[in-house]
């Protein structure tokens, strides 16, 4: 079911929700979640796996996509008003499900919303490494944006001391992703392109990341490459069950889960992708269009 079915209320001061702690905001305020384009619907789906009961609200900032490319200071602008209009919504936690925002924006959108659970695909893929690495040795496969942050390493330092990791920038995995090639001999060629070298020798990686959340889509060929050996951590999974540990106590909504998908620009289109790239999630849905 995509739809939420009904208008989500809102209590509105100084132009966003005001709650005095994660406790007051209502059980049947969704989940809200961004990322720069359709990948963060791998974050959503596998929150409904895990939480089925729960109603979501998707925001993908596709007029403005990728974010991997774009500075610090640019995503962090983009981010923070992403959370602002789900924010406005009315939510009641927010999955920053775009690698680069969580790397670059995080602390400033937790920092703007201080009483509002957030989470960040990094960290959560940071913990998921560091307990599925048997020595110590990950590589992380990431945007540009990422790799340049330095996020996964320090987070992965402090879970884990004398950790070795290796941040790819593989930026072509999100076109592959987008246009719907997410397996096939072109996917294995740009694959061995960018990790290709990194899984051989003595200090082969044991644990690669998929630090975006296009690439969860590209598992098959990435874990052919990788081979049998090596671990692949989805951010995905790892956010889900972060997600379900700081909710954990709250009443679930009542009436089942629902999704509701917004995007910044071309939202036929958007529905389309979405169709073809989450067949699971049901036909393809109708589209909210969204101005920031």
């Amino acid at each position: 079911m995509w739809s939420l079915g009904q208008k989500i209320p809102m209590t509105s001061q100084q132009g966003h929700t005001v709650f005095t702690s994660p406790d007051a905001i209502p059980a049947t305020y969704p989940v809200g979640i961004f990322d720069s384009g359709v990948g963060g619907l791998t974050i959503a789906a596998a929150i409904r796996r895990s939480m089925p009961d729960e109603r979501l609200l998707y925001l993908g900032d596709v007029a403005r996509q990728p974010y991997g490319t774009k500075s610090p200071r640019t995503v962090t602008r983009y981010a923070v008003q992403a959370a602002e209009f789900l924010v406005e919504k009315g939510i009641k936690a927010l999955v920053v499900a775009c690698n680069t925002a969580s790397a670059v924006a995080l602390d400033a959108i937790a920092e703007r919303f201080p009483h509002l659970p957030v989470l960040g695909v990094v960290e959560a893929g940071a913990d998921g490494a560091a307990k599925a690495s048997a020595d110590g040795r990950i590589v992380v496969a990431a945007t540009e944006g990422t790799c340049r942050s330095q996020a996964y390493e320090r987070a992965i330092a402090r879970r884990r001391e004398g950790a070795r990791v290796r941040c790819v920038p593989c930026p072509l995995f999100v076109a592959l992703a987008e246009e719907g090639l997410t397996d096939g001999p072109i996917v294995d060629s740009v694959a061995r392109h960018y990790l290709g070298s990194l899984f051989d020798g003595s200090e082969a990686g044991d644990c690669l990341v998929l630090g975006c959340t296009h690439f969860p889509l590209l598992a098959p060929a990435l874990a052919r490459l990788a081979g049998p050996d090596v671990t692949l951590v989805d951010c995905a999974e790892a956010t889900a069950s972060m997600l379900v540990r700081r909710l954990a106590g709250r009443e679930a909504p009542p009436g089942g889960g629902g999704l509701q998908l917004i995007s910044t620009d071309a939202p036929e289109r958007f529905a389309r992708m979405v169709g073809k790239l989450f067949p699971a999630l049901g036909p393809a849905p109708e589209v909210e269009l969204a101005d920031l």
